[in-house]
């Protein structure tokens, strides 16, 4: 069986953007074009290398292994031309969530990018930042996770409470904390149903029995603290989310901390290890 480098940077470029609209532009391919060109890698390999979830596209564990196997091929041979003084140090990737960047990583970045280093910046949810860590599209990651997974290096950047933020009218609004029972029959501004933190929260209201409604879905904690901002409804939030004089932050005693970690291969070179290193 052969492995043509073509094939390999077509799949690497696929894997990392899981979308193939997005893969062809950047191949500058045509779509149907690149679906022959993965259809054929998986016959060639016998395996299922991606699977449609909902609407999303997710790696499978054969996907996972060969997307690594790319970005290694790719990353040993910008090592290689590097010693010839061929080419410059690609820039490392970097990937988090939205509200990572906004509200947690904001300093760092200004420190690592006023002493000249070159990233590249991606946008993710847990699962995907997790999986581009995993198969070598990023070197590093940083994202909120339950538990760590055990074949990746896991360092704790920081924990964070969950509050309740309220319109500064709502009837719990002078409260210095509450708790979950105190939501009752509530109607929340809520992530869509596919999110993590709507699923633990989810989790937790049905654990103590507690009847709440949706007030809307809403992607995005910009958007939540929006809607909360104009009256729809109150909404639970990770602690760091930066609200407005208009809007009452209240810690929620029995709902678990938020924590963030920073993620990378444990085969990572010196350069990531640095990367890592002034991120934590």
């Amino acid at each position: 069986m052969e492995l043509v480098a073509e094939d390999l940077q077509a799949f690497a470029v696929f894997a990392e953007h899981l979308n193939f609209t997005w893969a062809a532009d950047v191949l500058h391919v045509s779509q149907p074009a690149l679906h022959t060109r993965i259809r054929k890698l998986e016959g060639r390999l016998g395996a299922k290398l991606y699977v449609k979830v909902g609407r999303q596209l997710q790696l499978t564990d054969a996907g996972e292994r060969l997307a690594a196997f790319a970005n290694d091929s790719r990353d040993r041979a910008t090592d290689f031309l590097r010693t010839l003084d061929a080419a410059p140090p690609r820039p490392l990737v970097l990937i988090a969530g939205s509200g990572t960047y906004l509200y947690l990583l904001g300093d760092s970045l200004k420190r690592i990018l006023a002493r000249g280093h070159e990233l590249r910046l991606r946008t993710a949810d847990a699962a995907a930042t997790v999986a581009a860590v995993r198969d070598g599209s990023a070197d590093v990651g940083v994202t909120a996770l339950g538990i760590p997974p055990d074949d990746l290096d896991c360092t704790l950047l920081t924990q964070v409470p969950q509050v309740l933020i309220t319109p500064k009218n709502h009837r719990l609004a002078e409260r210095r904390t509450v708790r979950l029972k105190d939501l009752q029959d509530e109607a929340l501004v809520v992530p869509p149903k596919d999110r993590p933190h709507r699923q633990q929260l989810e989790r937790s209201m049905l654990d103590q029995g507690i009847r709440w409604s949706v007030a809307v879905e809403a992607e995005g904690w910009e958007l939540l603290v929006h809607f909360v901002r104009l009256g729809i409804g109150p909404a639970v939030v990770n602690g760091s989310v930066r609200t407005t004089a208009a809007v009452r932050k209240i810690p929620i005693r029995d709902l678990p901390p938020v924590r963030y970690y920073v993620i990378t291969r444990p085969d990572r070179s010196d350069r990531v290890s640095e990367l890592r290193g002034m991120l934590t």
